[in-house]
């Protein structure tokens, strides 16, 4: 695969890599004792629908995959949503759907909400510039309320969700698929970010940063860490997603990683 340029396979790759990430984080959410999440998975063709009762934000309430094939299915969708009282979110990427599929979402109700962006590089090593005061390594079993944590804090949800996160982590931690991994800065945990491997692809799947810790270049660590962990691990592309120019981005483009596609969100009215 030519990865100097986001070709049509490309962008086919680092969308199946997002669809199996999320299918396999759900699916292990589903699968916790009595389903406490709420978590029910649907698929329409080439579309992924995935639902949580518990978890309302739109990512764990979206529709991805679609593609125009699926034009004849968007009702089934939405009745699929319609069942449990929620509308989902439509993550559209370009090249995948055409001007009829978006005016049947557009006669629904759904509108184009967002943007978010998706980028990709070939894993290598990076040299690592050594510090006295920032270390990380990979998280252990233990330490998922500490990651969670993280997590909570550093994207401004409450504590009260410290129990959810760290559980609905933990059942990720013995997938081969996944890593995770802490930042610390003078031995105090600071930052945190995960990985999942499928099919020689990495995907950055999240990464975040407590307040009183950012602005000393631990989120560029961390994607440094995990590119290369992803070499060592013989993937030969290395993906992630983030809001379009956010902080995140630039971090991401500063490193050599290249946008793929800018993909846009569609919400109903």
């Amino acid at each position: 695969m030519n990865q100097s340029v986001p070709s049509l396979e490309l962008i086919r790759a680092i969308e199946q890599s997002e669809i199996d990430y999320m299918y396999d984080r759900m699916l292990a959410i589903r699968g916790r004792p009595g389903n406490p999440e709420g978590v029910e998975i649907g698929q329409f063709g080439n579309a992924l629908c995935l639902y949580s009762r518990t978890m309302h934000w739109p990512s764990f309430n979206t529709v991805k995959g679609l593609t125009s094939e699926e034009i004849g299915q968007i009702d089934a969708i939405l009745d699929f949503y319609r069942s449990f009282d929620r509308t989902p979110q439509f993550e559209i990427v370009p090249s995948r759907v055409d001007r009829d599929l978006l005016k049947a979402l557009s006669d629904r109700g759904f509108y184009q909400s967002g943007f978010h962006a998706s980028l990709f590089t070939e894993p290598m090593e990076y040299p690592f510039e050594p510090s006295d005061s920032i270390a990380i390594r990979e998280l252990r079993e233990d330490e998922f309320d500490q990651y969670a944590a993280i997590h909570c804090r550093g994207t401004g949800l409450p504590d009260n969700g410290i129990p959810y996160v760290s559980a609905n982590n933990r059942v990720l931690y013995n997938r081969p698929e996944w890593k995770f991994y802490m930042a610390y800065v003078n031995e105090q945990p600071a930052a945190a970010a995960v990985m999942h491997m499928k099919d020689g692809i990495a995907s950055l799947t999240f990464a975040a940063t407590l307040p009183e810790y950012r602005r000393l270049g631990l989120h560029r660590r961390l994607l440094d860490r995990r590119i290369a962990d992803a070499k060592r691990n013989g993937c030969t592309l290395a993906v992630s997603q983030c809001a379009f120019l956010s902080q995140s981005h630039r971090n991401m483009e500063r490193i050599g990683m290249k946008i793929g596609f800018l993909k846009t969100l569609w919400t109903g009215k």
